[in-house]
């Protein structure tokens, strides 16, 4: 199980975009890294693929670690740690390290 996960709220904690809140677009589990919608824009030169993709300069969003980020949890709207429980159901949830209470 991942501590972040595709759609959770996040807050940057390091490097340009830091103090950021966004939500999380895409998660890389290989290099251990995260998209964040709207966070971290690079431009990039794109040469025309097809009559559909035009030619030039983009804007994207650039992938950044997931030790750089953290979990706002919904019940207490804080920066928060993660942590895990095994609920009595035998369900694995993840859980908020300052309040307690379930992320999932």
């Amino acid at each position: 199980m991942r501590k972040l996960k595709r759609d959770d709220l996040v807050l940057v904690t390091t490097g340009k975009e830091r103090g950021k809140q966004g939500q999380i677009r895409d998660v890389l589990t290989s290099k251990q890294r995260v998209i964040i919608q709207g966070l971290n824009m690079v431009k990039r030169h794109q040469a025309q693929k097809d009559e559909r993709t035009p030619a030039g300069i983009i804007e994207k969003e650039a992938p950044i670690h997931i030790s750089n980020l953290k979990l706002i949890c919904r019940a207490c709207q804080k920066p928060v740690r993660v942590g895990f429980r095994v609920r009595s159901d035998n369900v694995k949830v993840r859980v908020c390290r300052s309040c307690g209470e379930d992320v999932d």
